[in-house]
């Protein structure tokens, strides 16, 4: 099933980022969704999981303006968020104040731009762009959601 698809030998970390990073218009051709401890695939025919194991934990963000979709498990190959292929300014920072993330990005051609943050933290994720702001909630333990679709710019 990877092999296909130009990913045999990839971590699965690397599985997920390649798939969130495809360029190639939505739905893609492998189905896969990132939970906490895990990624699974099917391309139709077959069924696979890759172990995420470690101690990293990957949260994909969809900034918006005017509209968005619900989502909890992010979705690599269905999830086609607003603002594509647009620069904003990322910042995760945990509950005890400590910066995860501080970075220039450009959401991929889905909308979303992901990042990987230690697992069983809590915190906010802001993003800005053109000075619109928007700050979201997140946690990253066994019950938080993978993809983050309610960080609208405003």
């Amino acid at each position: 099933m990877l092999a296909s698809r130009g990913l045999s030998g990839k971590s699965p970390q690397e599985v997920v980022e390649a798939l969130d990073q495809d360029p190639t218009a939505r739905p893609l051709p492998l189905m896969a969704s990132v939970r906490y401890d895990e990624v699974t695939l099917d391309d139709g025919t077959t069924q696979a999981t890759l172990p995420l194991d470690g101690d990293e934990f990957y949260i994909s963000v969809a900034p918006y303006e005017s509209r968005t979709h619900d989502c909890y498990f992010h979705s690599l190959g269905t999830c086609q968020g607003e603002l594509t292929n647009t620069d904003v300014h990322v910042t995760v920072v945990s509950e005890d104040g400590e910066t995860l993330v501080d970075e220039d990005a450009t959401t991929y051609a889905n909308g979303f731009v992901g990042f990987w943050v230690p697992k069983d933290v809590s915190g906010t994720v802001t993003v800005t762009k053109d000075g619109k702001t928007g700050e979201v909630a997140f946690s990253s333990d066994k019950e938080g959601a993978t993809c983050i679709t309610t960080l609208q710019l405003v």
